[in-house]
């Protein structure tokens, strides 16, 4: 059996005070101050998860990718709070 390339899909999102990063497929995350930060984290966690889970099976090849989707809050989310959430 070939394995197709995968994407391992993070979600990252602004909390109170910290960028959370989320795996979509994985139950694995990470946190940082800067957006720089919880990439390197979350970099840093998803391969060591993936050898001790096994990357059978996730259906992961080991040159497997990281496809980030950063959410933003929308234009009346910022004009309701008075403030911007990304300074």
């Amino acid at each position: 059996m070939k394995m197709t390339m995968k994407l391992v899909q993070v979600k990252i999102y602004k909390g109170e005070r910290y960028y959370i990063a989320e795996c979509v497929d994985i139950p694995l995350f990470a946190y940082g101050k800067t957006l720089d930060e919880v990439v390197e984290k979350m970099r840093e966690a998803v391969a060591p998860r993936l050898k001790k889970d096994g990357l059978n099976e996730w259906e992961i090849p080991p040159d497997f990718s990281i496809l980030l989707n950063l959410e933003l809050p929308s234009p009346a989310e910022e004009k309701n709070s008075g403030q911007t959430r990304f300074s």
